[in-house]
């Protein structure tokens, strides 16, 4: 089953999120919950949750982002492609990729973009494995450190 998080998932989403950034404290639930309305407003935009049974193993991050070229139609960004390490290699990440897209050429986006790092060549081969193609770089700059390659 796949669905749409709400406020009463930020416990099982800061649990998965420890899975793809371990050593990171986890956001106050406060924040949280804010920062989950805050993407709501952008209208398309959310949180999506695998569950196998009753217990969350995979999220993704769908952002629709309003757009001024393209005749106005809007793109979307994924982020956040994050699957428990017990639950891994069993097609949850490509089922919420699906869903994903889905829901973003619903939306009338003219392109889904995707951005992994650089060392993580099992996440290249599972989006290239759902159809993405690395035809575009991308660049960063941070304010604070990104994390070191595993």
């Amino acid at each position: 089953m796949i669905r749409m998080a709400t406020r009463d998932d930020i416990a099982d989403l800061q649990d998965l999120y420890r899975h793809l950034i371990p050593d990171e404290e986890s956001a106050s639930e406060t924040v949280a919950a804010d920062r989950l309305e805050a993407l709501h407003a952008f209208t398309g935009s959310c949180i999506l949750i695998a569950f196998e049974g009753n217990q969350p193993v995979a999220t993704v991050t769908l952002i629709i982002v309003p757009n001024m070229t393209r005749l106005g139609a809007p793109y979307a960004y994924i982020e956040n492609v994050i699957t428990h390490a017990d639950h891994r290699c069993r097609g949850h990440a490509k089922a919420l990729l699906a869903e994903a897209e889905s829901r973003a050429w619903a939306a009338g986006c003219y392109r889904i973009m995707i951005v992994s790092g650089n060392h993580n060549t099992g996440a290249h081969a599972a989006y290239t494995a759902a159809g993405y193609a690395a035809t575009k770089s991308g660049f960063q700059k941070r304010c604070i450190p990104d994390r070191p390659a595993n």
